[in-house]
């Protein structure tokens, strides 16, 4: 009999040494890939708010970029350290020298702004996708604003205006997506995150 209680004993604790081990013992979970991104646009296009609204902050108090700032932006399968230029005049001429090191590129576009401005940005988007250290890198045009009443759609107007095509660049189809920002935009962005 005590045989059979010194068993089972030692059943129990090979047991319970067994689930502590697997419980207690697996070590940090692997490290989760960073990536730099550069995000640029016209001032008002959204940026910010944008940027705000994945880090999950509150829309309280948001202001326009001055210059740049750096967030990380923590996905289930990635980190993006993503550096915002500030969309002003006086500050568009400095972007270039943000752009080393840069893995890909979003840029955000105000929808519903007037047609000068819609020009300006069409014209900074061209020069960015131009641009030697950006020319081979994923981008994510981002028409936002698409709540307001004279937001432009992306299948119809964006994609004219822009005249946005993967034949003009010579990029490979998962390289330029042009989306909208809404509800679903997140899923939309995790899956641009897979040409990475």
């Amino acid at each position: 009999m005590s045989e059979c209680i010194q068993l089972s004993f030692a059943v129990c604790r090979i047991g319970i040494y067994t689930c502590f081990r697997a419980l207690c013992c697996k070590g940090p979970p692997p490290p989760r890939p960073e990536y730099d991104l550069v995000c640029i646009g016209l001032t008002g296009s959204g940026k910010t708010s944008l940027l705000s609204q994945l880090c999950s902050e509150s829309p309280e108090n948001i202001v326009s970029t001055t210059g740049f700032s750096i967030k990380a932006v923590p996905f289930q399968n990635a980190i993006l350290n993503v550096k915002e230029l500030g969309g002003a005049d006086n500050i568009r001429k400095y972007w270039s020298r943000y752009y080393q090191g840069s893995q890909g590129v979003i840029f955000v576009l105000d929808s519903a702004s007037s047609e000068d401005d819609l020009e300006t940005a069409r014209n900074e988007l061209h020069s960015a996708l131009q641009h030697p250290q950006l020319c081979t890198l994923p981008f994510l045009i981002l028409a936002n604003h698409q709540d307001k009443p004279a937001a432009r759609s992306v299948q119809e107007n964006i994609l004219r205006i822009f005249e946005v095509t993967r034949e003009n660049y010579r990029r490979s189809q998962a390289e330029i997506l042009i989306s909208k920002c809404n509800p679903f935009f997140s899923s939309e962005f995790c899956c641009w995150l897979a040409v990475f």
